[in-house]
């Protein structure tokens, strides 16, 4: 059984060191074929890097490493081009003078192992000098790979807009290079999470093809159900034996747990770094999302209100989520491009059949339960581990019916809610139980939400469904009619009907928010569980 290659991202570490490797050269030969200038966006910890080191190493003629791969025997393995890589990611760059200094002191290196001096000690011009010697002293053509190209942006994202636009304007320049260079160049190759509006790399390289959701390289990075059965069998194997569980159950609640990832709305990926831990592991945990806590994302969600966002699935365009300006950001492409939302289904729009729709969610339960503890954390004073302890705790008051208990974990998470907010604020308040409703587990119906908070949801799991309806009141007391009508709209609008063929048990829900009281009341509906209880005894 091949070594894992966790935290590997050098392929020539990979192979010389025999890692397990999942073979991704045929595409690979499909893009350095097909065109010459690309961009690929993909969320953090996703086999970037790695896809950058394994074209480095193609340009550069390193043939043994590729033995026995798809792109081996279908490779001009006598040509090899001069490589210029730049990982934003190991360069340091808290400050604008230290991000012009080590990307200065990365191509200067470049440059003095190749024998190349510098004019100038501007970053642009350097790099244009760099490209220009290498071409002329190698005689072959140079490939430029830029890895994270939008981290020193990503890092002042919440910094005052001066700052921001000190460091785009520099990127502008640097990356503008790359256009007037076109000549000496034979591949360039960009990677990063986000796509920035306004950057020249963009608007310049007009030959610049974006692959991000080409349906061709959908799989480019990630690893899809195929390649995880036929590559890891025996780890499938391993982590079945240690969990006592059999390997189609495993392979169900992998998939339901690190899958889902789709830039087409059709091809769904893995997300590497979550497939190796829980292999390496072999348990269920939150391995990507906890790897790198997005505190910039909750607070831009906080502060734009943009809640509704993560509560249910939602549509935008295209052109909505394909980019975003870094001076004016949105949450919505920001979520998406950072891997917190993917593309669940596109269709086509009904009146601009040119422009399509997609369908957006969270990936897999690792994000959604992971992004959601966290968001919550936002609002009240529970740390995200307790909060989702508590969550735990009241998903199994839902299924054994124990409204008592049940009440007592929403007074816990309301007490836990700053004062403030009960008073000032009665917004955040609203939206901090509909993201508590949607970590137990409850699908959110916004389309019949109202200005006051009217919401239903529905809760199912392992046959139990239980419909609940919530309703607030600034003023208390009370507690008795609002759960009166909680109840009386579900059984009104009928909203249990469907379930009633389908569920074993099927309970109304009503919780009432008084001022700062809360009471809840569970009602059955149906319960084939209690007859077979019965039946059996």
């Amino acid at each position: 059984m091949k070594n894992l290659p966790i935290g590997i991202q050098s392929f020539k570490d990979l192979r010389e060191k025999d890692y397990l490797y999942v073979d991704k050269t045929a595409d690979i030969l499909r893009l350095v074929s097909d065109g010459e200038v690309y961009f690929l966006s993909r969320p953090r910890r996703f086999g970037k890097s790695l896809l950058l080191s394994t074209l480095e190493e193609l340009f550069k003629g390193n043939k043994a490493l590729f033995e026995g791969l798809a792109i081996y025997d279908k490779w001009d393995w006598s040509k090899q081009h001069p490589v210029i890589r730049i990982d934003w990611s190991t360069l340091a760059h808290q400050t604008f003078e230290e991000m012009t200094e080590s990307i200065l002191a990365r191509l200067q290196q470049t440059a003095d192992e190749n024998q190349i001096a510098f004019r100038t000690a501007i970053p642009a011009t350097c790099l244009a000098e760099l490209i220009e010697g290498l071409h002329k002293k190698t005689g072959n053509q140079v490939v430029v790979l830029i890895d994270e190209y939008d981290k020193p942006i990503l890092d002042v994202l919440t910094h005052p807009r001066e700052e921001v636009q000190r460091v785009r304007n520099f990127l502008r320049s640097l990356y503008g290079i790359l256009k007037g260079t076109g000549e000496h160049l034979r591949f360039v190759f960009l990677t990063g999470i986000a796509k920035f509006s306004g950057l020249s790399v963009f608007s310049e390289l007009n030959n610049l093809n974006d692959i991000t959701f080409h349906d061709e390289y959908s799989a480019i990075c990630g690893y899809t159900q195929t390649e995880l059965e036929t590559c890891f069998p025996e780890h499938i194997a391993s982590a079945s034996t240690s969990l006592k569980i059999d390997q189609k159950r495993l392979l169900e609640s992998l998939k339901f747990w690190y899958n889902g990832y789709s830039w087409n709305g059709e091809i769904s990926v893995y997300n590497p770094f979550s497939i190796l831990l829980f292999f390496n592991h072999k348990k269920f945990s939150n391995f990507w999302f906890s790897s790198g806590t997005p505190t910039f994302l909750l607070d831009i969600i906080k502060k734009c209100d943009a809640f509704s966002i993560v509560l249910q699935p939602m549509t935008a365009s295209a052109i909505r989520v394909a980019s975003f300006d870094p001076e004016n950001i949105s949450p919505l492409p920001l979520l998406f491009q950072s891997g917190y939302l993917t593309i669940k289904k596109i269709r086509p729009d009904p009146l601009f059949l040119d422009e399509p729709e997609y369908l957006l969610d969270f990936p897999n339960d690792e994000v959604r339960k992971s992004f959601l503890s966290y968001l919550l954390s936002t609002f009240n004073q529970l740390p995200p581990g307790e909060s989702r302890d508590l969550s735990l705790q009241m998903q199994r008051q839902l299924y054994h019916g124990e409204v008592a208990a049940l009440e007592q974990g929403l007074r816990k998470m309301l007490a836990s809610v700053p004062y403030p907010l009960h008073i000032g604020n009665e917004a955040y308040y609203h939206s901090l139980f509909l993201v508590w409703l949607r970590l137990l587990g409850f699908e959110i119906q916004g389309e019949i939400m109202t200005d006051i908070g009217r919401m239903d949801a529905v809760w199912q799991f392992k046959g139990h469904v239980v419909v609940a309806e919530v309703k607030f009141s600034i003023e208390a007391g009370h507690l008795p009619e609002l759960l009166d009508a909680a109840l009386s709209q579900i059984k009104e609008k009928r909203y249990a009907d469907r379930y009633l063929s389908s569920a074993q048990r099927l309970s109304l829900l009503g919780v009432a928010f008084s001022g700062k009281e809360i009471a809840c009341r569970l009602e059955v509906l149906k319960d084939e569980t209690a007859t077979a209880s019965t039946t059996a005894a």
